[in-house]
């Protein structure tokens, strides 16, 4: 790896707390990737895994359920998010908007009128009233019993609009199931400053931007668009907004200055990283980590889980009877070998299998 890329991704692994300081807490994590992808379990547990040292998902869980510090919900580029519930409010009124349009095409294209759309967002909004946390199939199960259709992926298109729509999130677990709940009810309401008729967008974008860059740096505006799933103008428009934040680069890349450890960041040890990993986006170039790696990255837009070793995708691992199994693209270094090893037992650890 040339000597800049390998800088490069040294200093984006300590801003994605891979490599240097740790965080001591799931929120912790969290917060300074301000978005974490969600909608694989496991990955969104396994990236906070891959942060800190000696939780278990359990405490990811305990984080979800009875601190109400962390939940998941359909932000940024209408994919499901890991957020910190503090940061919910904001996130939520930015990045939101442009969904709702593309969830009415594809609930019409699950068979799903608007009209029945909307009547399913009343009785998800009743049955939580009433029964709530409920789970994605006890949801559905209310909503076929109206004569709406739930089938395909139109449940999920579905619980995605009154989640778009600032009614519901995913909040506790219940079991080993994800439950759904009303954001008023787990969250109560919302800081004035956060309800929609006094919310300043020019604000959260400065927000946004100066939070994308501590975990994400260094990149570029269209780096922050593409992760936020906003336009290149708003990426635009909140880096001009914390111009005086930023320190000048020879590369054009953004960075705060207040990203001190870029000085010495070092490329991280070994590591196990989950489905969907934050190291694979935020950024719209993934070669300086995968390199000529294909196969990490499918065609149907599945992120596999990956090793990385000295900043670059070594092999892709998966999880079979409990046990961590190594597909090596090119046969590795004996001490590397033993430090994957030590993270497969430390991931088994973690989840507990």
């Amino acid at each position: 790896m040339p000597d800049a890329v390998a800088n490069l991704v040294a200093q984006r692994c300590a801003a994605q707390l891979l490599s240097g300081s740790q965080a001591v807490a799931p929120v912790d994590v969290v917060s300074r990737l301000l978005a974490v992808q969600g909608q694989d379990a496991r990955g969104a547990r396994l990236a906070i895994r891959a942060r800190t040292a000696g939780l278990t998902a359990a405490d990811v869980d305990r984080a979800l359920t009875e601190d109400r510090s962390l939940l998941i919900t359909w932000l940024n580029r209408g994919t499901l998010h890991l957020v910190a519930a503090a940061d919910y409010w904001w996130l939520q009124l930015l990045t939101t908007p442009p969904m709702e349009a593309a969830t009415s095409r594809r609930l019409a294209q699950e068979g799903v009128a608007d009209d029945e759309a909307d009547k399913a967002v009343g009785l998800i909004d009743a049955a939580l009233t009433a029964d709530g946390p409920l789970t994605r199939s006890q949801l559905g199960e209310v909503i076929a019993a109206a004569g709406i259709r739930t089938e395909g992926q139109a449940i999920v298109h579905i619980l995605a609009r009154a989640s778009i729509r600032g009614l519901i999130i995913r909040g506790p677990m219940v079991g080993r199931q994800h439950a759904f709940v009303r954001v008023a009810d787990w969250l109560g309401r919302p800081p004035a400053r956060f309800e929609p008729m006094r919310f300043d967008r020019d604000v959260a974008l400065a927000e946004l931007t100066r939070r994308f860059l501590a975990g994400h740096a260094p990149a570029s505006e269209r780096d922050l668009a593409k992760w936020a799933g906003l336009p290149l103008r708003d990426a635009r428009r909140g880096l001009t907004a914390i111009a005086s934040e930023l320190k000048e680069r020879d590369d054009g890349l953004a960075e705060l200055k207040t990203s001190t450890w870029f000085q010495t960041a070092e490329l991280p040890p070994p590591l196990l990283l989950g489905s969907f990993d934050p190291l694979l986006h935020g950024w719209v170039d993934r070669k300086p980590v995968l390199g000529a790696a294909t196969g990490i990255v499918t065609v149907n837009g599945l992120f596999r889980p990956f090793a990385l070793v000295d900043g670059r995708a070594a092999a892709l691992w998966s999880l079979a009877a409990g046990r961590v199994e190594l597909s090596e693209f090119a046969p590795l270094a004996v001490e590397v070998g033993a430090a994957l090893r030590a993270e497969a037992d430390d991931v088994i650890r973690f989840l507990d299998i």
